[in-house]
């Protein structure tokens, strides 16, 4: 079993202390924090626990000057190990920390009242009966220990608590995608670059491909190397502090994240449920949160509570300025500069620098779709209002109704389960609100169509995909696969590449024409008439069509026109001829022009019933 805790607690209380007693390694790297007795960067140690479970710290710094840092080594963390001097008491930077805990949705973990030397009993007592009811009200049903570990009195119930707090945590996935924050990144002279960070779930093997996202920017890379402990690995699972070794990879940055590919979403723009989590005692305050949204109130609700416009976004070990933008009562759509890796349900921490006061970030839903006409904002609080943040499937429901479609990995990617009325589309779920809205509006352009023109052959696919005026998101060939999909379902077919509905068809103004052209060919099956003749008909192009879709006439290229029946009378002639015969013996045989003898025989030919035997012969095929 190995698992990894963040330490938590105002600047001096003894956490770096506590962290070198019990592993025997000091997490401060820089000779400056040695000096100074300040931790100013993350610093790790791991050590074996009873029971034999592996515990790695990450130790944060305590100073209000690095609380961005503090959370880069928090945001990862499963469980938390907060201390809180016994000779001080619960400081400013207490509060701060356990808001971060709060926020992050952190609800496991470890009290621990350190410098009991300093103390007497009476004062360790009113100490720990105040951290303790503070960690309650956030949330954290912790045990608490007392410990001097300067002294290493107390280590041993430090370490009791720790195997059972170890043992208690939930067990994470080893198959699961990968996604780790790297709060270290540096180059090995010969090795290349290495990137560390928190392993909360999934597996790395050396050889491995992963995504790095950089700032934005992706780029795929190799796993050279690995490292946990300081030993090296063929692979790591969760929980570890993790070292991983890329191959040919330069200038990584400290906010770079590692992902197992297409397993998430990457997107600037997210939408949240926000809830204000005070750094004093008072119990947190959901902004104003109603479940039904509403609107431009919210958004004053949230301008009320100064909620700024420009914020800081802590996710995982990344820190990002975003925009925020209210959408109602609790909700607010959070914009970056760069993609981030989102799944429905993340957690982090937006950050008011200049205030100091923190929000806890829910994410409800990833790369929403544009806010642009007026009123949109009130509507897309209302649907998210109903849907229940607790819940993946309500939040999957939102979703789809909102998009009205979504390719079937998206979903996947956001962790998000296919709303159960969904409708399975090829890759896409369909939302069937959504799907009856544009059955009925497939129906209505063809019933247009067809009244406006009766001898229309129909509309193509790709027009009536068109014409279900779908979203800006969704592909054309989605709206073609769609217009397919919806034609079982309407009466409609699909012949030639259109739509059309073959209740509707006609011939209108042109069957007496065509009428009489029928009765002509019937009497001379192979005398078609010419291109003039057709005119005095009334039989354009468009009519000798709706003609040949209606299987009244066949068409022939070179303007010729038969009856649909002959091809199948010409076969009866040209079979008591002697095989194989020539152009001219069948032209005889049917009673008809060169103009009419070729295209027909071109006809037969394609048909598999007659065949040629060399450049001028013909044969019947038996």
């Amino acid at each position: 079993m190995r698992r990894v805790l963040a330490t938590a607690g105002h600047v001096d209380h003894g956490k770096s202390t506590l962290v070198r007693a019990l592993t025997g390694r000091d997490p401060d790297r820089l000779s400056e924090e040695r000096d100074r007795g300040l931790t100013i960067e993350l610093g790790y140690a791991w050590t074996r626990l009873p029971g034999g479970a592996e515990l790695a710290f990450v130790d944060v710094p305590g100073h209000q000057r690095f609380v961005g840092t503090m959370l880069s080594g928090l945001g990862p963390a499963p469980a938390v190990v907060f201390v809180v001097a016994a000779d001080q008491g619960w400081q400013a930077q207490s509060s701060e920390h356990l808001a971060a805990v709060q926020a992050l949705g952190i609800t496991d973990g470890l009290l621990v009242i350190t410098r009991c030397d300093l103390a007497d009993d009476d004062r360790i007592a009113a100490v720990r009966g105040e951290a303790g009811r503070r960690l309650t009200e956030a949330g954290l049903d912790v045990a608490a220990v007392e410990v001097s570990a300067a002294k290493g009195v107390g280590l041993d119930d430090v370490r009791t608590a720790l195997a059972d707090l170890a043992t208690r945590l939930p067990e994470p996935d080893p198959a699961a995608a990968v996604r780790l924050w790297s709060d270290r990144a540096f180059s090995v002279s010969g090795a290349g670059t290495v990137v560390t960070g928190t392993l909360g779930a999934g597996t790395i093997r050396t050889g491995d491909r992963l995504l790095l996202l950089d700032h934005g920017v992706t780029r795929e890379v190799t796993v050279r190397g690995l490292h946990s402990q300081d030993e090296a690995r063929e692979s790591v699972g969760p929980v570890s502090r993790t070292a991983v070794n890329l191959r040919r990879v330069d200038g990584v940055g400290r906010s770079a994240v590692l992902l197992t590919p297409d397993a998430w979403e990457l997107a600037p723009i997210v939408d949240v449920q926000l809830t204000e989590v005070p750094t004093t005692s008072q119990n947190p305050r959901v902004l104003q949160g109603s479940k039904g949204g509403r609107g431009a109130q919210g958004a004053r609700d949230l301008k009320k509570m100064r909620v700024p416009e420009q914020a800081t976004l802590h996710v995982g070990s990344v820190d990002v300025p975003v925009h925020v933008r209210p959408l109602g009562d609790d909700l607010a759509r959070l914009s970056a500069s760069v993609d981030l890796p989102w799944r429905v349900g993340d957690r982090a921490i937006l950050r008011d620098p200049g205030s100091r006061r923190l929000w806890s970030v829910r994410v409800l839903d990833v790369d929403p779709l544009p806010l642009v006409r007026r009123g949109a904002a009130r509507l897309r609080a209302e649907a998210l209002g109903q849907a229940d943040p607790d819940r993946t499937a309500s939040l999957g429901v939102a979703r789809l109704s909102a998009r009205l479609a979504e390719r079937v990995e998206v979903l996947d990617r956001l962790g998000l389960p296919p709303p159960p009325d969904a409708v399975r589309q090829g890759d896409w779920w369909v939302d069937p609100l959504a799907r009856e809205a544009w059955r009925v509006r497939l129906v209505a352009v063809l019933r247009a169509e067809h009244e406006s023109d009766p001898l229309s052959a129909g509309v193509p696919l790709h027009e009536a995909g068109r014409h279900l005026l779908l979203p800006d998101h969704l592909p054309d060939d989605f709206g073609v696969a769609l217009v397919r999909a919806l034609v079982p379902d309407t009466g409609l077919t699909i012949t030639d590449g259109r739509v059309h509905d073959p209740t509707a068809a006609g011939l209108g103004h042109a069957e007496a024409g065509v009428a009489a052209l029928e009765e002509r060919l019937r009497a001379t099956p192979f005398v078609a008439p010419e291109r003039g003749d057709l005119d005095d008909l009334g039989l354009g192009p468009a009519e000798l069509a709706a003609a040949a879709r209606l299987g009244r006439l066949l068409r022939l290229p070179d303007d010729v026109v038969l009856l649909p029946s002959g091809p199948a009378h010409a076969m009866r002639l040209l079979a008591g001829l002697e095989q194989p015969f020539t152009l001219s013996a069948a032209r005889q045989a049917l009673g008809t022009t060169r103009r009419v003898a070729v295209p027909l025989l071109e006809h037969l030919d394609s048909r598999g019933w007659t065949r040629r035997v060399d450049g001028s012969l013909r044969e019947v095929v038996r």
